[in-house]
């Protein structure tokens, strides 16, 4: 195979190109990036980069496996692998894995560690040449002080153009910004519901400076359901701070508004029995002959609790367990949410060659998350508004 392989020498200064500013990853990097140094020592040249070391972080982040081999490591987690002790396979299977351990590191231990250790930004003072570095991709971007410490998180369809959006702002709060960020790292996340709930919970773990508004609640207003003396099951819209659970939550009373007005419609639901239409007699819609009348007890209460009932168990998330495919950071990949006995458990990416068809495997590839209202509200709101996504039900 290395027979007709360019001599080292030949490759040195492509190798210094392409790892300039640059952190080297490898799987057991000290061995690598000895035979590194040793080959340019050969040439006179006093090769100098950081590394990660894949074993170390497999280790940190997911203690206790059997072996940290980069092979049975990756077949124990899920991630396909091809080209096996070959240097573009290993190359690509790292890849996945550094992906997947970046995933896992809630506590942003490693980019962190890396904004300390990178020279390359600490000289940040130009705040365009940090635009100029991002790219327009949805996932999550984390911006940092001189010291790497985070100071803001946020979300984006289009990071390059929200960076530059808090860059350009004259507002009170991004003049303070401006003057403080000393880097902005990011994580792809190809998927808005991820990207959602990742910036949810990291915003909740780091308590970033410059997020206060956005550690509280990011919700108001939710969905109940009674049955009232006659037996129709009613809707009512309530600030969340009862003590029932809703059905499903909103931003604010208008979208909850716009909900009830909807379903009504959709369901031919009757308005009084929705409380859009308060009234001690018929609803409105009655009169117009678009109510079956369950307002005045002319319906009757199994066929339109029926309707009822469907949009309850539609909209909640209680004893459901179902993942929620999305997008993934590539063409050939995909995310998922996992749902267990309508409890939010995690989110995983899984490559389209290797379908998720075994529920422990998903399992292992799972980053877990928190499961508390906000992600529920991020998760129902998102189902609301994009009707087309794939469930998959277990």
């Amino acid at each position: 195979m290395l027979r007709n392989a360019p001599k080292f020498y030949e490759l040195a200064k492509r190798i210094v190109e392409i790892t300039e500013n640059c952190i080297i990853v490898a799987h057991n990097a000290r061995f690598d990036y000895r035979i590194l140094k040793t080959e340019f020592k050969r040439l006179g040249y006093d090769y100098e980069r950081q590394t990660l070391c894949t074993v170390e972080l497999s280790k940190t982040i997911i203690p206790g496996q059997e072996s940290y081999s980069l092979g049975k490591l990756v077949r124990k987690l899920g991630i396909p692998i091809s080209d096996r002790h070959r240097a573009a396979g290993d190359a690509q299977a790292t890849v996945k894995l550094f992906k997947l351990l970046m995933d896992k590191d809630l506590d942003k231990t490693i980019i962190q560690s890396s904004i300390k250790m990178e020279p390359k930004l600490q000289i940040e003072k130009h705040l365009k040449r940090i635009i100029d570095a991002l790219p327009s991709i949805t996932g999550v971007y984390y911006m940092h002080d001189s010291n790497g410490d985070i100071i803001y998180i946020g979300k984006s369809k289009n990071i390059k153009k929200r960076i530059n959006q808090h860059f350009t702002s004259q507002t009170h709060k991004s003049k303070k910004i401006q003057k403080q960020v000393n880097g902005v790292t990011y994580e792809d996340t190809g998927s808005e519901l991820v990207a959602l709930l990742k910036e949810s919970e990291e915003i909740k773990r780091n308590k970033p400076k410059f997020n206060r508004a956005l550690r509280r609640s990011i919700f108001s207003h939710g969905l109940y359901s009674f049955v009232d003396s006659n037996g129709y099951i009613n809707f009512k819209i309530a600030k969340v701070n009862c003590p029932e659970t809703p059905i499903t939550t909103f931003s604010n009373l208008q979208s909850a508004k716009r909900f009830i007005s909807k379903v009504t419609e959709e369901h031919n639901l009757c308005q009084k029995l929705t409380g859009a239409y308060p009234s001690k007699t018929s609803c409105f819609n009655y009169t117009i002959k678009q109510c079956n009348g369950a307002c005045v007890n002319e319906e009757a209460i199994s066929v339109y609790n029926k309707r009822k009932q469907h949009i309850i168990n539609h909209h909640s998330l209680k004893n459901r367990n179902m993942v929620i495919i999305d997008k993934g950071r590539s063409i050939d990949e995909r995310s998922a949410i996992l749902i267990e006995h309508g409890i939010f458990q995690g989110i995983a990416f899984f490559n389209l060659n290797y379908q998720i068809n075994n529920i422990d495997i998903l399992k292992s590839l799972i980053t877990p998350m928190q499961s508390n209202r906000d992600a529920q509200h991020i998760i129902q709101n998102y189902l609301r508004k994009h009707k087309s996504l794939k469930i998959l039900k277990f």
